[in-house]
């Protein structure tokens, strides 16, 4: 069977305290991530870090940054392109009220 030359990909996620992988670019796969953003739906200013994994090198794209209140903020400022076995790793200084959600285009290597 043939693989899809393009795939689309919705990743929710409720951010954790501690860095959590959330998403792993398959094999033979290229992921480009169109769009990534985490919403505050709690009452006060929260923080949220993301990063760049590939193997053992960390790359924060954002570190502790903050998100006010009922507030929503983009966590990308255009496309990231993540290699097969690249992964998004996220984390928050809350783990109930920051609300994550990315759109990936997966494309055939």
């Amino acid at each position: 069977m043939a693989l899809a030359l393009n795939t689309f990909q919705t990743v929710t996620a409720v951010v954790d305290t501690s860095p959590t992988e959330i998403y792993t670019a398959p094999v033979g796969y290229t992921g480009v991530v169109l769009l990534a953003q985490v919403a505050n739906i709690g009452a006060s200013s929260e923080d949220v870090t993301l990063v760049h994994r590939r193997v053992s090198t960390d790359t924060e794209l954002l570190k502790e940054y903050p998100i006010s209140a009922n507030d929503t903020a983009n966590l990308l400022s255009g496309k990231l392109v993540l290699e097969s076995g690249d992964k998004l790793v996220l984390s928050g200084s809350d783990a109930t009220n920051l609300k994550f959600v990315a759109s990936i285009l997966e494309t055939l290597n």
